[in-house]
């Protein structure tokens, strides 16, 4: 049995896996979110009805998008695509920043920002009225963040090409949204025939390691009293729920149940009130848990 196979068979059961392993398999529809700060729905309705765009909403988002990918290329030569009216997103990364619930005026943290998916969405989501320092220590992603937060006309957005494990502590911010690096379990291609090669016990030590560190530097830099937002495209419990349950122990944050459409698919998780979605069409494989500062 492959390595991954066994990762899944022995957290989720033999039926469970294949059908997360049914979900990896299929192609993905097309899906974007409303960038707020240039556009509404209303707009993009009417353009993609002019030109013969199907689409479908999403209930537990109203800027969510889903079209068929093969109007990719056409979204791409329209306006609303170049000038920074919508968003290519995946439904599942559009979670993490709405359950975060930034608000108007508060600090926020963004600590691993590259491409700018969750930064220019947090952004929208305030239109434009809260404060984001977004790090990425790697130079070619932080140009790329840049590109993309100026493209959707992003304001009050400061780029920090540092790793965030090196912030100094005197920093505090109101709201943080820690998407953390991961093995990717939830978005790997599972017919890649190289998968046992590039996915190994080795990724996921190394991975939660990170993940460990990266934590606790976000529960340091936190206000007390405040919110917290943990997200990984892993459907592990040894990136997730294990890594929740650790922080957790040290008595310095506590969980907050997150509340989320009931259209989403779920996987089984160890903690009740975190969300683990389950890759399908639709959606990626994704954990996601909000903590507050104690």
């Amino acid at each position: 049995m492959d390595f991954f196979d066994s990762l899944l068979e022995e957290q989720y059961g033999f039926d469970l896996a294949s059908k997360v392993k049914d979900g990896l398999s299929q192609d993905r529809v097309l899906s974007f979110r409303v960038n707020r700060i240039k556009s509404n729905r209303d707009e993009i309705e009417s353009v993609l009805n002019d030109n013969q765009i199907e689409f479908q909403g999403v209930s537990w988002y109203k800027d969510a998008f889903i079209v068929d990918n093969k109007e990719k290329e056409k979204i791409q030569g329209l306006d609303i695509y170049n000038e920074g009216k919508i968003y290519f997103q995946s439904l599942s990364s559009m979670i993490p920043p709405l359950v975060l619930d930034p608000k108007e005026g508060e600090n926020i943290l963004d600590m691993a920002a590259a491409p700018g998916s969750k930064t220019t969405q947090i952004a929208a989501i305030c239109d434009n009225k809260c404060f984001i320092t977004a790090c990425e220590k790697n130079k070619i992603r932080a140009d790329r963040l840049k590109y993309n937060i100026e493209k959707q006309g992003v304001k009050n957005t400061y780029v920090m090409s540092v790793d965030s494990r090196n912030l100094d502590d005197m920093f505090s911010f109101d709201k943080i949204l820690l998407d953390a690096p991961c093995s990717g379990s939830g978005t790997i291609n599972i017919n890649d025939e190289n998968l046992n090669k590039k996915f190994n016990q080795e990724l996921i030590e190394r991975s939660s390691k990170l993940q460990v560190t990266l934590l606790n530097k976000a529960i340091n830099l936190l206000k007390p009293g405040h919110e917290m937002i943990y997200s990984t495209c892993s459907i592990l419990k040894k990136e997730n729920e294990e890594i929740i349950e650790r922080v957790l122990k040290t008595g310095k944050v506590e969980l907050v149940p997150i509340e989320l459409g009931k259209e989403v698919p779920r996987l089984p998780v160890k903690i009740d009130g975190t969300i683990c979605v389950m890759p399908n069409k639709y959606y990626e494989g994704f954990f996601v848990a909000k903590l507050r500062k104690i």
